[in-house]
């Protein structure tokens, strides 16, 4: 064999074993460093992170078995398993500038999120759902051009959603349920499809300036929020949107327009403070399914339409008069609850009536003496 054949034989055994690119390496080095040991098991992917192995080189037989991928020397995915690890997320990670996806979620990462990692410009995913994250959101995440999926749920994140985010065109979900988030809802980017801000304590009211750009939205879940005012008709009639929950909030108002081509499936506005009477153009977006106005303040009779809403519940308002006959047919199989209104003969072999009516006293005093046993 030639001198030159050897030669060439040992340089590809040595790129092969040292294929990683060093600053990829000195990354993953710091990541499990920043993580107790204690909470890194025998059977966890960080366990099997031995740096006497190259990160990107196969066979991964003992060594690096989980928790990233590699395209060729360079790490692009790094997602961890939900095994508890528990430890913060050092600013290094920022020298993995090659990836695409981060999913830390279920574990017990706290801290703030380095401002490095907002600039991992080939970013598309990011997960960190389910840690003990805190801290702002800062607008450097609008640096995150090519980001796709945005899910920071189930945290401890702080302050208000920056303005920056409208700037994140290529988002298509965002979810930052169940963090501490305070102040209004900020112009939403373009692409967004699913958007969840539940149980954080969002106030101000709806604007159109926040939804009007965002034309794909399919899913809006604002529940378990602060947000007041009036709930506006446009709000129903992005044309896209599918799922409304806007329950547990303090909303006193709701204007209901007629739909044009509306793909709305189910709405819940549960839980608020709206008054005066049933919208009687619900019935009206032909694809409802699903409709929630319990424990509102609203009155009135209902409209014989709303037979049509095969899951209605209306259940802890003022409604009077004789419940609709459509809705106890044998052929619409309604479910939900009509029960806590100051309805007449509200038929108790119905699921609707299960739940009893409020003592005619209270009905009494809210309509001032003009309701009749």
């Amino acid at each position: 064999m030639s001198t030159t054949l050897i030669s060439l034989l040992l340089l590809l055994l040595s790129t092969t074993a040292t294929a990683t690119v060093s600053s990829d390496i000195t990354a993953l080095r710091a990541i499990k460093s920043a993580i107790n040991p204690a909470t890194i098991p025998s059977y966890t992917c960080l366990h099997s992170w031995d740096f006497t192995s190259d990160p990107c080189s196969p066979p991964h037989v003992t060594h690096f078995l989980c928790g990233l991928s590699c395209s060729g020397n360079r790490v692009t995915q790094l997602t961890l398993d939900p095994a508890g690890y528990a430890g913060t997320l050092p600013p290094l990670i920022s020298q993995l500038t090659q990836l695409i996806t981060i999913d830390l979620s279920d574990n017990r990462f706290h801290g703030p999120i380095p401002n490095s990692l907002f600039f991992l410009h080939n970013l598309q995913t990011l997960i960190l759902g389910s840690n003990s994250f805190s801290g702002f959101i800062p607008p450097a995440i609008s640096n995150l051009k090519n980001l796709q999926t945005l899910d920071m749920s189930h945290n401890s994140f702080t302050g208000s959603l920056p303005n920056s985010l409208t700037q994140l065109t290529q988002l298509t979900r965002l979810d930052l349920s169940f963090n501490k988030l305070t102040g209004p809802i900020p112009k939403l980017p373009i692409n967004l499809i699913q958007l969840a801000l539940k149980s954080n304590s969002l106030s101000g009211y709806l604007t159109k300036q926040s939804f009007t750009e965002s034309t794909q939205l399919e899913v809006i879940e604002l529940s378990d929020n602060s947000l007041t005012g009036t709930i506006p008709g446009w709000f129903f009639l992005t044309p896209s949107t599918q799922q409304i929950n806007l329950a547990n909030n303090s909303f006193a108002g709701l204007v209901i327009l007629k739909p044009v081509n509306s793909t709305l499936v189910a709405v819940n506005l549960g839980f608020n403070k709206l008054s005066g009477y049933l919208p009687a153009t619900f019935p009206a977006y032909s694809m409802l399914a699903s409709l929630s106005l319990s424990y509102n303040k609203l009155r009135g009779r209902i409209p014989s339409e709303y037979s049509k809403i095969s899951r209605l519940f209306l259940d802890g308002n003022l409604l009077i008069g004789l419940p609709p006959k459509e809705l106890f047919s044998r052929k619409m199989s309604i479910t939900g609850s009509l029960g806590d209104n100051c309805l007449k003969s509200c038929p108790v072999w119905s699921e609707l009536c299960v739940k009893s009516q409020k003592p005619f006293s209270i009905c009494q005093k809210a309509y001032q003496g003009k309701v009749k046993q």
